[in-house]
């Protein structure tokens, strides 16, 4: 019989954070409707900082279905906030893949790119295919704060990543 020790119990829930980040982001996205000045995209800064420095706590499968579930609530068309996210895995794992010395400012330059990108994807679909109208300004600002605040969180899931979870950030 395996020995369980405390330790192994709270490392384990601790590698949970991340999952449950993401779905409480997406859960508490719904009211995103009535914030017309201050609005950014937690689960955008979630996916691309674990996708790109841990991808193994938190799976593509998850992700996925946090986009579903992003769709549900907020009315979108099934799987449009799922391909975005994926799209932002994807930038991320190619960053991944490229970097041989992480920098931060790199990967928050690469960041802006590939928020800009699914964003603009976003849009297009939405607008061009489902004829939902979006405004531009809003999608301007959700954009700017993400991208500004991602430098943020970042230093706070590097620094839950060193002192919880034991692990070493590349």
């Amino acid at each position: 019989m395996a020995n369980i020790s405390k330790n192994n119990v709270s490392l384990f829930f601790f590698k949970l954070v991340p999952v449950i980040l993401l779905y409480i982001s997406v859960l508490l996205q719904l009211d995103e409707d009535n914030k017309d000045y201050f609005n950014f995209n937690f689960a955008q800064i979630l996916i691309f900082y674990w996708c790109l420095k841990r991808n193994d706590l938190l799976g593509y499968g998850f992700i996925f279905f946090a986009g579903i579930v992003n769709d549900t609530l907020v009315g979108l068309p099934l799987g449009i906030t799922s391909f975005c996210y994926l799209v932002l895995c994807g930038f991320a794992a190619y960053l991944r893949t490229i970097t041989i010395s992480p920098s931060l400012i790199k990967d928050w330059f690469f960041f802006l790119l590939a928020i800009f990108v699914t964003n603009s994807l976003s849009f297009i679909i939405l607008y061009l295919f489902f004829d939902v109208e979006l405004k531009m300004s809003k999608l301007f600002l959700n954009t700017s704060f993400t991208f500004l605040l991602y430098i943020i969180f970042s230093a706070i899931f590097d620094y839950f990543l060193k002192n919880f979870i034991g692990l070493k950030n590349d």
